[in-house]
């Protein structure tokens, strides 16, 4: 096979383009006839979605999902762009999840298999979920928590946090997760935004074998001053997860055995109308006021539960689905909370990191519980590449049959690795497999609710690090700086042409903003940042942010193309590009780059050998200006990379706000490194 990105003459770049396409990737593999003949989902889908796209989702909708009203419209677009979805319907997520599977005779089925960091585990069938949810539904209740209140969740990756969000939804309270690696101050700030309740946390949770508080953190964000003169939490109700000494504020602090634990397991599910919010979900704005997108129920169910179908072909009577996303992320909202138990599949949910208390945690995990479908991030597959094949060869991975990838491009290489090194697994003995499992490349967002471009396996031809075809009934074009489509072998703004179900209602408490961030750039379009090229096929290549574009002499570069092309070097692991202000180019490309375990760091030879591979790959107007090697790079809690931070580092300035970062002595190491 040729390599990842196949050197290519750049194509004549048209005026408005807003990306060189300079990169060609010419590896395809088609689905197996085998796979192709079982699949769920067949071709014949996106012409039926194309012939009419509201129709086609009205389909789903009573298909997938039991209404306690039906709806009367299924797309009212007259406000845009406030979009209502299955108006005059009623359905409740929370009975959709759980009681309506119980009640067809799938009680006994096991919805969650849950794995501690320390080893500990637990099985809940549907039944016993249900009851559970029941009980937290009555416990919130007994707090005063209403339909249409807020309530905050801080909780690690336990059942009790999909408990948590399942009861909320239930009785029509709209959950706000933040992500436990938050601070004190985030976690106010959302709290705040959205003027909760009720908190539900834990004392703490397991973090590389380490207890690692949460509690405390609720503590300190009720305890400081806030916007106003106090903040609207009544109670907060603690699990008791690793044992760790908790402060206890009489009165406001409940237990959750002696909450949950005590309530009825007795609760009717009433019907919420299709546009009742769910939940706000904030995305972390490094700066000023959270923005707090919104999601409703009717829509945001729909399209969850179909995608979670189509692109990971599931077979809910014999797949066990393991997402590795932490409930703090959207995509642990809609492809572990929901999608899965509304399609009544049995998943996998991990409390810990994959290195503890070794590398090869994840793969014993896999074999354990044969887990069939595997969704993760491009940054944990980097990472397993840095750590070595070795290390999930030692387990038995056959029962694979479907891999994922969410959160950003996934680069060609890392795309190849995960398909020769996981997908090809059929044993520890080094058995592999005749019909790798095939890679679904995911691209949507938090505002989008649900994926919006993805191969379907049973059907696309896949190619390494191409997201390839909008799903059906879904409307993604390219467009250049005049919102005109792009043709293909041209790059362009990756937008949302028509109104899709999963959509974000806005953004909590504020219109206005909603308006100005999403649709005025192109005023009939969604447009959320993302650049994208179509290759001579039409299919999409995702080129990351718009701000992660560089001005190089007059050429607009990508930032994913050139990272692409130097992790194509066999002895590059990762690499993070960043573009450094130039007296004479305007901008220069400067590389950051960790080496695979194995190999070596020969100094300038090295970093001379990596240039000239950029060169080769995609032209020498790419060739990074500097290269650095580091031990590590800085990355958030959810594994994206802070390239604002290496800016700095890049420009000799002092380094920005560095307290979201996972690991918070990264920026140390590489200053350190840089002084060798």
């Amino acid at each position: 096979m040729s390599n990842a990105l196949t050197a290519a003459s750049p194509s004549p770049t048209q005026a408005g383009d807003a990306f060189e396409n300079l990169s060609q990737e010419n590896r395809r593999f088609a689905p197996s006839a085998e796979f192709a003949a079982n699949a769920v989902v067949t071709a014949g889908e996106y012409a039926e979605a194309a012939a009419d796209r509201p129709a086609f989702w009205a389909k789903q909708a009573r298909e997938l999902l039991d209404w306690s009203t039906d709806f009367t419209q299924t797309l009212d677009w007259s406000d845009p762009p406030f979009a209502k979805w299955f108006v005059g319907g009623e359905v409740n997520a929370a009975y959709n999840a759980l009681d309506r599977h119980v009640e067809a005779g799938h009680g006994d089925r096991v919805a969650i298999y849950f794995e501690g960091e320390p080893g500990d585990t637990r099985t809940y069938t549907y039944a016993q979920l249900t009851e559970e949810v029941k009980k937290a539904a009555n416990a919130f209740e007994s707090l005063g928590v209403a339909k249409g209140d807020r309530v905050a969740v801080y909780l690690p990756m336990i059942p009790e946090a999909v408990i948590t969000m399942l009861a909320c939804a239930r009785i029509g309270a709209i959950h706000s997760v933040v992500f436990g690696g938050f601070s004190a101050d985030a976690l106010r700030s959302r709290i705040d935004d959205a003027e909760a309740k009720l908190v539900v946390t834990a004392d703490g949770t397991y973090r590389r074998g380490k207890p690692s508080a949460l509690k405390a953190a609720v503590d300190d964000a009720l305890a400081r001053a806030g916007d106003g003169d106090g903040h609207s939490v009544q109670n907060v109700v603690v699990v008791k997860r690793n044992g760790q000494d908790v402060d206890w504020h009489e009165g406001r602090d409940h237990w959750w055995a002696d909450t949950v634990g005590a309530a009825s397991a007795e609760h009717t599910a009433a019907g919420h109308d299709a546009e009742h919010p769910l939940f706000i979900l904030y995305t972390s704005g490094t700066t000023g006021k959270p923005k707090g997108i919104l999601h409703t129920t009717g829509g945001y169910l729909t399209q969850t539960a179909y995608t979670h179908r189509a692109v990971f072909d599931l077979h809910p009577e014999t797949d066990v689905y393991w997402c590795t996303a932490d409930i703090g992320w959207v995509t642990g909202h809609s492809y572990v909370a929901y999608a899965p138990l509304i399609n009544g599949a049995t998943q996998v949910m991990y409390e810990g990191t994959p290195d503890s208390p070794h590398q090869g945690r994840w793969w014993e995990i896999v074999e354990k519980y044969k887990v069939s479908i595997l969704y993760t991030a491009p940054t944990a597959i980097r990472t397993f590449m840095k750590w070595g094949k070795d290390i999930p060869a030692k387990s038995d991975l056959s029962s694979i049959r479907v891999l994922g990838s969410v959160g950003e491009p996934i680069n060609p290489e890392a795309w190849m690795w995960y398909r020769e090194v996981i997908g090809s697994n059929a044993g520890k003995n080094g058995e592999r497999k005749e019909n790798p499992a095939p890679i679904v490349d995911t691209w949507w967002q938090t505002e989008t609710g649900a994926q919006m471009i993805a191969p379907l396996p049973g059907v696309t031809a896949t190619k390494p690090g191409s997201a390839q075809v909008p799903l059906p009934g879904i409307a993604v074009d390219v467009v250049d700086e005049a919102g005109e489509s792009v043709p293909n072998g041209h790059g362009g703004f990756l937008v949302i042409r028509e109104p899709w179900p999963a959509m974000l209602r806005g953004i909590w408490g504020d219109p206005e903003r909603f308006k100005e961030t999403y649709w005025s750039r192109f005023e009939t379009m969604y447009f959320a940042g993302d650049g994208a090229k179509k290759d001579e096929d039409g299919d999409l290549w995702l080129l990351g942010r718009v701000d992660d574009v560089m001005n190089i002499s007059g050429h607009r570069l990508s930032t994913a193309e050139i990272e692409s092309a130097l992790v194509s070097h066999p002895a590059v692991a990762e690499a993070a590009v960043v573009g450094a202000a130039d007296e004479t180019t305007g901008q220069a490309v400067v590389a950051f780059v960790i080496l695979r375990g194995d190999a070596v760091d020969t100094g300038e030879a090295i970093v001379q050998e990596l240039r000239n591979h950029v060169g080769k790959e995609i032209g020498p107007i790419a060739k990074p200006k500097t290269i650095l090697v580091v031990p590590e790079l800085p990355k958030t809690r959810s594994g994206k990379i802070m390239r604002r931070l290496l800016k700095d580092v890049a420009e000799g300035r002092e380094v920005g706000d560095a307290t979201t970062l996972a690991d918070n002595t990264v920026m140390a190491q590489i200053a350190q490194s840089l002084k060798k």
